[in-house]
């Protein structure tokens, strides 16, 4: 066995000489129902005191590291109890951790804040949108989740600045003109993307070709694009068109059948009924094209 003690070390030799002995047994190093050495023969190998091998056996024993057969010395554990296998669970996984990280010597916090960095450092496996307004958050959330197949959560910035553990494992994604407030909550490696919302061009171009007086409607789960939208059409809307606003409560159906023309969010474009609907996206098209290039290093 390949044991390297250190005398200087804060952490007991009985303490490195156990985690040591379970590291060996845990990468496949010493095998199940395989024999360790005598304690004499240990202390001599590892030039540390019989009773510190000794002590550190026990401490194995106890834990199910190592078992005692009769008339042999001790050996791997391979009972049921035995933690030689793979855990059968993350709370299994967990709980093995913590309880290493403790006879190694280290506090919780440490370890804590270990695992947060290590955890930071990892490839995302998730997109998660930060926006105050929750009718942006979902269309936010519909669109990269349909555009970029990747799995999509949200949350607010409150949230976000409360539980700063939201961003591990997620590529965060917010609208522009926030990114540098979010400089602080993410990891440097990282960083937050910027959302560019489209320009609506088609939208006042469909609404230019529009030959008699008609009535044009904007649905919408958000009331922040509902207020947008209103400003953008007016010029083109004038006097001559009628414009109507639509909130809708997600899920619920809307028939818009004296409508002309109605615009349609990404989360209401499949409850619409209406003559003729456009679908507004709020995205830019480029936007989602650099967020894509981006994951793709992933």
């Amino acid at each position: 066995m390949q044991i390297v003690l250190s005398k200087k070390s804060d952490v007991s030799l009985r303490q490195q000489l156990a985690e040591q002995i379970v590291f060996l047994i845990t990468t496949g190093q010493l095998q199940a129902g395989e024999e360790l050495p005598s304690v004499r023969a240990f202390a001599r190998q590892s030039k540390v005191h019989h009773n510190t091998v000794s002590e550190a056996y026990q401490d194995l024993v106890r834990r199910g590291w190592l078992t005692r057969r009769q008339g042999t010395r001790l050996v791997v554990g391979t009972g049921s109890g035995a933690p030689s296998g793979k855990p059968h669970d993350l709370d299994e996984l967990i709980n093995d951790s913590i309880q290493r990280a403790r006879n190694m010597g280290y506090t919780l916090q440490a370890l804590r804040q270990r695992v947060r960095e290590r955890l930071l450092a990892q490839p995302p496996d998730h997109l998660l949108v930060v926006e105050q307004e929750p009718g942006l958050r979902e269309i936010m959330e519909v669109e990269v989740r349909e555009r970029l197949g990747w799995s999509a959560e949200s949350c607010s910035p409150d949230e976000f600045t409360k539980e700063p553990g939201l961003a591990i494992g997620a590529q965060v994604l917010v609208a522009n003109h926030l990114v540098e407030e979010m400089k602080p909550l993410v990891s440097p490696s990282r960083p937050a993307i910027g959302i560019v919302y489209s320009r609506a061009s088609e939208e006042v171009d469909l609404i230019r070709k529009l030959q008699n007086p008609s009535i044009v409607a904007v649905v919408s789960v958000s009331e922040s694009l509902l207020k947008t939208a209103r400003s953008l059409l007016a010029p083109e809307l004038g006097n001559r068109h009628t414009f109507k606003e639509n909130l809708v409560a997600q899920g619920v159906p809307i028939s818009l059948g004296a409508v002309d023309l109605a615009f349609c969010d990404s989360v209401t474009i499949s409850l619409v009924r209406s003559r003729h609907k456009a679908h507004y996206r709020l995205i830019a098209t480029d936007c989602l094209e650099y967020i894509a290039a981006t994951l793709s290093q992933y």
